[in-house]
């Protein structure tokens, strides 16, 4: 029999980025996720002053997976049971959500999208009205309610149930928004692009965004059919991009995944740019111009040493936090800094918009190789990495680690053995029922070697 504690935990929605799993089965079933909705229009309704508006509607956005459609059902079902008005603008990135949302003055935003995940899987992610993720006193309000309360005795009278629409006209505002930021005086004249929107919620609009600042797209991962997305495409599978970049003789290769809330780039030469580098490059130039708030930049635990080498060179404070673009913006407005993200490609401008925008990111780094006269490769060299493995192991259990017997002992062997010029990081994914295990070090054999051990010795203790 489970104790009240474990079953409290197992009763559990919200990972560090919203609610995600395999469409049809729990949580992503019409049945919990029009409870879900349920319980967001009952926080909403509960909420004063909120929005600007005095009626609560919410913005539903999704991205190209086949189950959208059915989650997208059930979530303006549930919402409008509490008389909450929805607004539906289809297949966005999720940044796009985030602006929508402050700028339409909606109580919330909802994206419907399992981000880099394959198509099987689904999510929803939740923002407030001013754009950015809701906080963890929202999240665990929900799941309370969704567990612990009957929500049908809150459901609205017949005459205020909410009404359901759908806004035609959302793509051109994200892309007018998008291009507000890349520098008024510039255009793209003259830049060849190939750009990857992995099937995603970017099929559309981010093709607009480069070819409209004037440069010649060549698009891939463009076709999405329910079932392709992030199918060894966008920003998770580069390598196609950086051939092709070379093929076509191209400036730059830039890569969006199935949300298009994060982005890899590619320089001429066919060498990919990770979060790491598009950071150190945008740090620098927002540095030398006096752009950069405090002469701060945020990242995370997986960024790479490399990175906060240079950046302490040229006068710039590494703050790290935890794994997750979330926490990244919680410092970030905390202490008033405007630019972080993570190696993998999410990248925040908070001048610019609320969550990673992979669209922002790439103009941001365009600007920067228009006003330097440099190529991207040069750019591209101005971070060295310092090697690094990681391994992402799937587990069946999660455990504390610290309490599986010779976990320690051989995490204290193999630190031992870096003599202080590398480090591990090990965490348990927010999103997937994987262990991912990072070793950084001079040596890349050794470090490799260390990381497929920690690997067996996990996937044997967690199988």
């Amino acid at each position: 029999m489970k104790t009240k504690s474990e079953d409290k935990k197992s009763k559990k929605l919200f990972g560090t980025d919203g609610i995600r799993g395999t469409a049809n089965t729990y949580p992503m079933t019409s049945e919990t996720v029009a409870k879900i909705g349920q319980a967001i229009g009952y926080i909403l309704q509960k909420q004063k002053n909120l929005s600007a508006s005095p009626i609560k509607k919410v913005v539903i956005g999704k991205d190209t997976r086949l189950s959208g459609y059915m989650i997208e059902q059930a979530l303006s079902s549930g919402l409008n049971s509490m008389g909450v008005h929805v607004q539906l603008v289809g297949p966005l990135p999720t940044p796009g959500i985030g602006y929508l949302a402050r700028t339409m003055r909606a109580a919330a935003g909802i994206v419907i999208s399992a981000s880099h995940n394959a198509y099987q899987d689904n999510g929803i992610k939740i923002f407030g009205p001013d754009g950015y993720k809701i906080p963890d006193s929202w999240e665990q309000e929900i799941e309370r309610l969704v567990f612990e309360e009957d929500l049908t005795q809150y459901f609205s009278e017949s005459k205020d149930i909410g009404r359901t629409r759908r806004i035609d006209d959302a793509q051109g505002r994200y892309i007018v928004n998008a291009k507000s930021t890349f520098p008024l005086e510039q255009t793209l004249d003259g830049l060849r692009i190939v750009l990857d929107t992995a099937h995603g919620a970017a099929y559309k609009v981010a093709p607009a965004i480069f070819e409209e600042l004037g440069a010649e797209v060549i698009h891939i991962g463009n076709a999405p059919n329910g079932t392709n997305i992030n199918d060894k495409v966008g920003a998770l599978y580069p390598g196609k991009l950086s051939e092709l970049v070379v093929s076509y003789r191209a400036d730059v290769g830039i890569a969006l995944d199935g949300d298009a809330d994060r982005v890899v780039m590619v320089d001429e030469k066919g060498d990919i740019m990770n979060g790491d580098h598009i950071l150190g490059i945008c740090a620098l130039f927002m540095k030398n111009r006096g752009l950069l708030e405090k002469n701060t930049l945020v990242v995370t635990q997986m960024s790479n040493f490399g990175l906060e080498k240079v950046m302490n060179e040229n006068g710039i404070q590494v703050v790290k936090t935890g794994v997750g673009d979330k926490f990244v913006v919680e410092e970030m407005r905390k202490n008033g800094y405007n630019l972080g993200g993570e190696q993998s490609g999410h990248i925040i401008f908070l001048d610019h918009t609320t969550t990673g925008d992979g669209c922002i990111a790439a103009l941001s780094v365009l600007s920067v190789m228009k006003q330097s006269g440099k190529k991207m490769s040069e750019l591209n060299r101005m971070i060295e990495d310092v090697p690094q493995v990681l391994i992402n192991c799937r587990v069946q259990k999660r455990k504390e680690l610290s309490e599986i017997k010779g976990y320690a002992e051989l995490i204290e062997k193999i630190e031992k053995s870096l003599q202080n010029k590398g480090r591990l990081f090990i965490r348990f994914s927010g999103t997937e029922p994987l262990i991912r295990i990072l070793v950084e070090g001079p040596d890349k054999m050794q470090i490799s070697s260390h990381a497929e051990e920690i690997a067996k010795f996990l996937e044997k203790e967690l199988s």
